[in-house]
């Protein structure tokens, strides 16, 4: 399982943190699931008024999440899916909205919460989606990942 090993959860007060969400539109069950964790995550780390973007699909999150952060933003969380079909298409956008993402995060100095699903099936995405039944929740995680990282980066320049 994937979520082997996975650090313990205890949320701290991030209600100083200014933070972006952006989501894809593609696949809504999973994204429901996705924007919901996340927003447990903000409402677990105490992160008040959070800013949710949508952009069409995974391609587009690199390019939104670069002008969040260029707005001041002190995390950007990216949720999206990509589900492998019969072309190289799933391996195109997989990599393009991976790289894009690292390289905001490196350009602009603010921390991307990879909450990218890059699966083989439908039934993968559902499982790791956060709804009633997942056994994983990478919305609660990349937002996590991305707020304690904020406050970290914010420790280290203070």
């Amino acid at each position: 399982m994937s979520g082997h090993g996975a650090p313990d959860d205890s949320p701290t007060d991030c209600s100083d943190l200014r933070v972006a969400v952006v989501a894809s539109s593609w696949h809504t069950e999973v994204m429901d699931g996705l924007i919901a964790g996340a927003q447990r995550a903000l409402d677990a780390y105490q992160v008040d008024a959070p800013e949710l973007v949508r952009v069409p699909g995974s391609f587009e999150l690199p390019v939104v999440a670069k002008a969040l952060a260029e707005r001041g933003y002190d995390a950007v969380v990216a949720l999206g899916v990509v589900i492998r079909g019969g072309t190289p298409h799933f391996d195109y956008v997989c990599s393009a909205a991976t790289d894009g993402l690292s390289r905001v995060a490196l350009d602009t100095g603010v921390p991307v919460g990879f909450g990218l699903l890059t699966c083989d099936t439908d039934e993968q995405a559902l499982d790791r989606a956060g709804l009633d039944g997942s056994s994983e929740d990478k919305g609660y995680e990349a937002t996590a990942a991305a707020l304690v990282t904020a406050a970290t980066l914010t420790g280290i320049r203070s």
